[in-house]
């Protein structure tokens, strides 16, 4: 019988990256170009930039159920359904076949592809400043954050020059700038809203948002063609994505190698050397199991994934997960709440228009507790806004009738309408997390998700004052048939889960370190969303990519001076 003697060899990298969403990609870039042979793994199928964006070009007709969800498609994906459409169903995965545990309503959003969900992001990038990395420690909540935001700011700037993200500078020390390409314009409404708001509150900024979405060429890819499409991936590589820039980065030093259909099932521990040594994978194409070795492993899965993986990863040294010995594994699960704020009318501006359909908002900083604890509640939040002319699709929920006379009125444009959404931050909450049910397996024989969530009395506060505040600035600006809205929202429904792997100074209380390796195993790192001590108001991805570039150069440096 042949025995392949080269076996671990060939299985054998420099580094392995699970996942290649926003901070993985990022991560195989960074170790490629540091000159690691680099094994790129991720669960789900390759998408291939351009040649893989089948329904980039196609008119709504060109669709069967003309961009409608069908009956069967809410009956496969009754949690992915409300973020999907017919144009880009195919970046999420079936619910029925990728089933999870819900002890409370958590709505967990997911893309199993490379690329992962850099791919369908909402691509707002915003900075955290020490006003988020300090609030843990003065109001006494959780732990401290081991970071500043003197030690990240350079490689919020590194991560920005490639990214390329448009927008302007305000100077808000609580929203840092960045290095900016030049920002979308504001339309006619959106400008008047912005000078009644600033004149009348003094706290209050009213910007253009920073968004990965190009505003002239930029590292070989091309400038937004402002279709707002990018749900469906851009064939002009006018976002960001790892599909379109860090993966062809890293694939361009010849050091990456990249293997989908691999669900990583558990990492390996050498407990004499203190170290994980690989991993191990599922070949979700053959159900072979493999394992791959390597100096240095990052563990991007996605803050709930990377969870499951570390939960697995049981050995007589980890009994109840690795890196686990704080036993905070899986807690503090945090994700924004959204779905409230306020809308109205405006008459006037009938003679204007406005050109292309921008994929970007107007955004409003946070302007409350800056200073002082002003509100019956911590933290704050910040809103995502819009103004247009009402689209045909309103029109006929109060316009009746028939014919020709009927047709001009909806296909002439309608009143300047304004929409106002709030982005409220999240406590760490222990009672939040993830854990496995061991008693039951998915197809996969890898143990359900049970998820446990809820907000609490905190953001139940700060969404009255979400959707008063909204209401008082459409006022103020001569809006008119104001409403407030305050839709139920649960977790997940920002797609912004994250925590449950926190950074910290003690390994008593935290799972990582401020270089995001595991305390009890330092070659392995993680920079997803499950580093996160805090989440902050903003956006976080930005906040991914530029930890995971700090974490990749800090892991380069170890290995070259052999300490890793």
């Amino acid at each position: 019988m042949y025995v392949n003697s080269k076996a671990k060899e060939q299985s054998t990298f420099d580094a392995i990256v699970v996942g290649s969403g926003i901070s993985g990609g990022w991560a195989a870039k960074e170790l490629c170009e540091g000159g690691m042979k680099t094994l790129l793994l991720d669960r789900g199928r390759d998408v291939k930039h351009i040649s893989d964006y089948h329904t980039a070009a196609l008119n709504p007709w060109d669709f069967e159920s003309r961009l409608l969800n069908t009956q069967k498609d809410k009956e496969e994906s009754p949690i992915q359904s409300a973020v999907f459409d017919e144009s880009n169903k195919h970046f999420f995965v079936k619910d029925i076949e990728h089933p999870y545990e819900q002890a409370d309503p958590f709505h967990w959003i997911r893309g199993y592809q490379v690329g992962g969900r850099s791919l369908t992001w909402g691509r707002q990038c915003y900075r955290l400043s020490d006003l988020d990395f300090e609030a843990n420690l003065k109001e006494g909540i959780a732990i401290d954050w081991p970071i500043r935001y003197k030690d990240i700011e350079p490689w919020y700037s590194y991560v920005e020059n490639f990214v390329g993200i448009s927008g302007k500078a305000e100077g808000l020390p609580h929203l840092p700038d960045g290095e900016f390409l030049p920002p979308m314009e504001m339309n006619i409404l959106e400008e008047h809203f912005k000078s009644k708001v600033e004149g009348a509150f003094r706290d209050r900024c009213v910007t253009i948002g920073r968004t990965a979405n190009l505003t002239r060429g930029w590292k070989g890819r091309n400038a937004c063609m402002y279709r707002n499409l990018c749900k469906r991936g851009c064939p002009f590589g006018g976002y960001f994505s790892s599909n379109a820039a860090t993966i062809p980065a890293a694939e361009q030093t010849g050091n990456l190698t990249l293997r989908p259909f691999s669900i990583v099932t558990e990492l390996l521990f050498d407990q004499d050397k203190r170290k994980a040594t690989g991993v191990r994978i599922l070949d979700t194409e053959t159900m072979n199991t493999y394992e791959y070795y390597a100096k240095i492993i990052f563990l991007n899965a996605s803050t709930i994934a990377t969870t499951s993986i570390l939960f697995n990863s049981c050995s007589s040294r980890f009994p109840i997960g690795f890196g686990n010995s704080s036993g905070q594994v899986g807690k503090n699960l945090m994700d924004h709440h959204s779905r409230v704020g306020a809308e109205g009318f405006f008459e006037g501006f009938e003679d204007n228009y406005y050109t292309g359909r921008r994929p970007n908002v107007v955004y409003i900083p946070r302007f409350r507790n800056l200073r002082i604890k002003e509100q019956n509640y911590l933290r704050g939040f910040g809103y995502q806004a819009y103004a247009e002319r009402e689209p045909w699709q309103l029109k006929l929920e109060r316009l009746k009738g028939f014919g020709k006379s009927f047709a001009d009125k909806i296909t002439k444009p309608g009143i300047w309408r304004m929409r106002l959404g709030g982005f409220g931050e999240c406590l760490p909450y222990e009672r939040n997390r993830v854990t496995l049910n061991t008693a039951k397996s998915d197809k996969w024989g890898l143990p359900l998700v049970n998820i446990t969530f809820t907000f609490g009395a905190n953001e139940a506060a700060m969404r009255k004052d979400m959707e008063e505040s909204a209401k008082e600035m459409l006022s103020v600006s001569g809006f008119k048939n104001i409403k407030g809205f305050d839709y139920s929202t649960v977790g997940g429904d920002c797609i912004h889960e994250m925590g449950t792997a926190r950074m910290g100074h003690n390994p008593k209380n935290s799972v990582l370190n401020k270089w995001n390796q595991i305390h009890e195993a330092k070659n392995v790192f993680i920079t997803d969303g499950s580093c996160m001590t805090s989440s902050a108001n903003q956006n976080p991805s930005l906040t991914y990519m530029a930890l995971t570039a700090r974490a990749c150069n800090f892991a380069l440096e170890q290995v070259k001076t052999g300490l890793l």
